[in-house]
Parts: structure tokens; sequence; C-alpha cells
């Protein structure tokens, strides 16, 4: 069954559309990063007259709401991808890798929030928060580039350091990251809620996910079975910083961390400077656009408190023995930022690709 606009906009004769409305999939709509990105695209309003709820055979027929309309989630066949405008992957990455040429032939572009394109010729690695921050937006044209989102813990790390980088030169960052179960989407989230279930219970523990216990429990790998390992989160995490800084920033030093947590990420980071500076400097640089800075007698940065939220909680203390150190405890939503950057990623294209008007 075809999910059909309200009120459609008329059909162009090159299959596009009049009225700068588009068309939009989602591939894996039923997957915690599907159901955010789809939330975050009503929030802001999206342009789009018609948005396609696509995923595996297992989530076929789920009903879920695109605005007030009901809507049944599809199988990702060719019909069902003709004149959508922008393609966004949510689900795992080999489901991504497995589908993503099929898109491209029915001429959509494409936005990975998967990782898997990650690293693959001809595809751009994007954080708008980050290109914002530098003064540097890539320069898009109307050749249809897929595109990554970088990995919401490196966006994050990147800037808090670019903006404390402000009061002066960084010449060391650590940081330890901690990984919530939703980074593994439902299936993660199950497994962490049924071994906390299955240990107060003493009942034997689900490892199918994790392969390892996971609950009550702080983790610097996984088992053996798992993927993709820590480690490798790990390293895409370093790998993406490093692209998005542009040079600016030397990657910190880190340290990501299995917390048994649902969901959000939370950071210990610690910079040191080339001089000494006023914690009250530190505080005023890092606060802005995107990044709520908690000081004195309000809520402390939590991933409970992040949750929903589209601001990275951060509070900075000064370091009890070194004059130039700082401490920021940070906290953010990691579903909420991915699907955020996505978002902003397909309406820059909007800007580059009118399809609303004659080509």
């Amino acid at each position: 069954m075809k999910n059909q606009p309200t009120n459609p906009s008329p059909a162009r004769a090159d299959g596009g559309h009049w009225g700068g409305l588009f068309r939009v999939a989602i591939v894996g709509a039923a997957t915690l990063k599907g159901r955010e990105l789809k939330d975050v695209l009503s929030d802001r309003n999206f342009p789009a007259q018609d948005t396609r709820l696509l995923d595996d055979e297992e989530s076929l027929g789920q009903l879920e709401a695109v605005g007030e309309e009901p809507t049944f989630i599809q199988r990702v066949l060719p019909e069902h991808l003709e004149n959508v405008d922008f393609t966004f992957f949510t689900g795992d990455e080999t489901f991504t890798r497995n589908l993503w040429e099929m898109v491209r032939k029915a001429g959509s572009d494409i936005i990975d929030l998967s990782y898997g394109l990650d690293g693959q010729e001809g595809v751009l690695l994007r954080a708008p928060w980050i290109e914002r921050e530098l003064g540097a937006a890539p320069k898009l044209d109307f050749i249809e580039v897929p595109v990554t989102i970088a990995h919401p813990a490196a966006v994050v790390l990147a800037l808090l350091l670019l903006r404390a980088q402000r009061v002066g030169n960084i010449v060391r960052s650590v940081a330890t990251v901690f990984e919530p179960a939703s980074e593994h989407g439902r299936r993660g989230m199950d497994e962490l809620h049924e071994q906390t279930v299955n240990l107060l219970s003493f009942q034997q523990l689900p490892k199918g996910v994790f392969d390892v216990q996971v609950a009550f429990n702080l983790l610097d790998r996984y088992g053996e079975k798992s993927l993709p390992s820590l480690a490798g989160v790990e390293g895409r995490i370093q790998r993406h910083f490093q692209s998005i800084v542009q040079g600016q920033l030397a990657v910190p030093s880190l340290m990501l961390l299995q917390a048994p947590i649902f969901h959000g990420h939370a950071f210990s980071l610690y910079l040191e400077l080339d001089n000494p500076a006023p914690l009250e400097e530190l505080t005023a640089a890092i606060s802005g656009e995107h990044v709520d800075v908690l000081q004195g007698a309000e809520e402390s940065p939590s991933n409970v408190n992040a949750a929903g939220q589209d601001q990275i909680q951060v509070f900075v203390r000064a370091d009890a023995h070194s004059p130039n150190g700082f401490w920021l405890w940070a906290a953010s939503d990691n579903l909420r930022i991915a699907a955020l950057a996505a978002v902003e990623c397909a309406e820059n294209m909007i800007a580059s690709r009118p399809r609303g008007t004659v080509q």
C-alpha cells in the first residue's frame, strides 16, 4: 500500500512537483533513529508532502503516525522509491549497504544515519553544527552526493573544544565518553532491560547484542560475538572528530565505555590551556547555540535530563591542582543530535537543489 499525501501538489512532467514540497522516505522507520527522525521532521516543519516509512520484513505492517495521518511501514521496493527526493537511512549498517544503490538509482538524495556508508568513496561526512561554528559549510551543487552524519559524540566533543579554544590554545584534552544502550537500537535497549530484570530475579542473562553483562556494569569492551565492537565505535568517533574539525583541533585522547544506561551520551572531558584563564571566561565561551551551561544551583547535566532536548548540557569546573586545567561534565541526547543533523543536511540540500522550480 502506497502512502498518499493528504493534499498532494500537482506533479511536474519530469516527476518532480510544484510548490516546493518534497517526498521523503525513511528506510529503517521502525528503529529508534527512524522514529526520532520522523519527530524532528515534524518539529522543524520540513516541507514534506509525502513521508514513506520503509523497513525490513520484521517491521512490515506496523502502524505509525506521520503528522496526523496513520501510515503503515512497507517494504523497501523500487515502486516505493519513485519520485522520492530525500531518503534517510536509519537502520543497521548492513541493511543500508544492501539497499543504498537501489535508492541512488531511483534518483533520491541519500542521508545516512546508520554508518553503513561511512568511509565509502564519494560519500560526504557532515556535521552542520560544526560547519557553522567554523564558518565552513561544504559547497553543494546539483550533483547528488550521499551524506553520512557524523557520530553525535564526535559532534559534542568538537563543539565544546572549538569553543573552549576561544579562551586559549588547548595543549591537551582527554575525554571519557559513556555509551548508552540506545546506540545499539531497540535490541540494545531491550537487552539491557532484560538483563536488569533477570539479574534481580537470579535468572540467566540474555547476551545476544553485547555478548557480555551490561546491566549494573561499566565496560571497556564487549564480548567477542558483539558487532560493532566498542573499540570500533571509539575509532569511528575519533575519525569523525578529525574530519569535521578540519584541522582546527587535535583529536582528544579518548576512552569509550559502555554504561548501564538506556539513552543519552555522558562525557567527562578534561582540557588544559596554554595559560591560566578565569572559569567565567571559559563558561561564557562554551555557552551559546546548542549548548546550555548549567552552573550554580541549577540541575547538573545528566543523560536523563538531556533526553528529548536539542541542547548539550554542560557543567564546568576548574581543576584543583592545575591553574590551566578544566573539567567539563556534559550530557546530550544521542538520537536527537543525529536526527537534527540529518534534517539540517536535507534543508541545506533544498537550497542547492530547488526541485520546486523548473530545472
